[in-house]
């Protein structure tokens, strides 16, 4: 299975003045990995988890965390 978060390393310039952020990062829907939507794909079992998810199928769910954070620790 594909991560849907990539990262990558922004070019930084000798003369630039801001401090540079080493990793950025950037999410990427689930659509992309899969083409065409294939015949019998599982469905969430109830009405209710298809809602809060926003689809019917979970294959295609993606959450929305804030990639920057690290799990646990609290934004200041």
């Amino acid at each position: 299975m594909h991560s849907h978060f990539k990262k990558w390393n922004p070019y930084v310039s000798p003369f630039d003045p801001c401090p540079p952020l080493n990793v950025k990062y950037y999410s990427t829907p689930p659509n992309l990995y899969i083409g065409f939507q294939p015949p019998g794909l599982p469905q969430y079992p109830n009405a209710s988890e298809a809602l809060r998810s926003g689809t019917l199928w979970p294959a295609l769910y993606s959450p929305y965390p804030k990639p920057n954070s690290v799990e646990g620790e609290e934004e200041s």
